[in-house]
C-alpha cells in the first residue's frame, strides 16, 4: 500500500502517520508539496520508509496509477464510502488522506477512484484524528494482503537495523534522475555563461 500525505494541516501527524506505516508493511509515503516534514512522533522509524516527493497531487496520482498500478482510495465520511472493515480492496492501494479540520476537498475527492470510511460508535467527536484514521485504513489493508506478522521479541516486535540515512532527517531527496537533470542544466547553464564571457 502506498500512502498521499496532502494538505495535513498539523505537521506532527505526518511523523506520527510514518510510524504507522512503517508499523503496517507501507511501500512508500508520497509527501505533496514541501519536501521537508516534521518527523516528530515517527521515534525513528522515518528511517524505515521508503519516500517520494511530488510537486502536485495530480503528478502524485498519475504516478501511483499508472506506474504504480494503484487505486486511489479517499479516507472520508462521504456518499458511496464503504466501511473499511469490508476490505473493499482489489490490490496495490494508495490512501489519500484529508485535512484535520475540513476532510478532502472537492478537488481532492475528484482524483480518487473510491472512498473508505471508519465507523464510529460514540457521540462525542465528528472525526479521528488523521493520523489515528491512517493506522486504522492501514491495518485493516495490511490484514487484508496478509502482510505477515513481524517477529515479536519479549513485549515488542523485532526492529530491523536502521539503514543508513542518505539524506538530511525530515527531508525527502530528489529522485536520481531530478538529480541528474538538475546536474545538466547547471552545466548548461555554466557552458553559455563561458561562451558569453570569452
Amino acid at each position: 500500500s502506498y500512502i498521499i500525505t496532502h494538505s495535513v494541516s498539523k505537521r506532527h501527524n505526518i511523523g506520527t502517520i510514518v510510524r504507522s506505516a512503517t508499523a503496517f508493511g507501507v511501500k512508500e509515503v508520497c509527501l505533496v508539496g514541501s519536501r521537508q516534514f516534521n518527523t516528530f512522533g515517527s521515534h525513528g522509524s522515518d528511517a524505515h520508509v521508503a519516500f517520494r516527493h511530488f510537486d502536485t497531487l495530480a503528478k502524485c496520482v498519475q504516478h501511483l496509477k499508472e506506474v504504480e498500478g494503484c487505486r486511489v482510495l479517499g479516507v472520508e465520511i462521504c456518499e458511496g464510502a464503504l466501511p473499511v472493515q469490508e476490505h473493499p480492496f482489489t490490490g496495490p492501494t494508495a490512501f489519500l488522506l484529508g485535512n484535520e479540520g475540513q476532510g478532502m476537498t472537492d478537488r481532492q475527492m475528484a482524483l480518487c477512484d473510491g472512498f473508505v470510511y471508519i465507523p464510529q460508535h460514540g457521540a462525542g467527536t465528528a472525526s479521528l484524528n488523521v493520523a489515528v484514521a491512517a493506522s486504522i485504513v492501514l491495518h485493516h489493508f495490511a490484514i487484508w494482503a496478509a502482510y505477515p506478522e513481524r517477529q515479536r521479541e519479549g513485549y515488542k516486535f523485532v526492529v530491523a537495523e536502521k539503514p543508513q540515512r542518505t539524506t538530511a532527517r525530515g527531508v525527502v531527496r530528489e529522485s536520481d534522475d531530478v538529480v541528474r537533470q538538475q546536474r545538466q542544466q547547471r552545466r548548461q547553464e555554466a557552458a553559455a555563461a563561458d561562451e558569453a564571457g570569452g
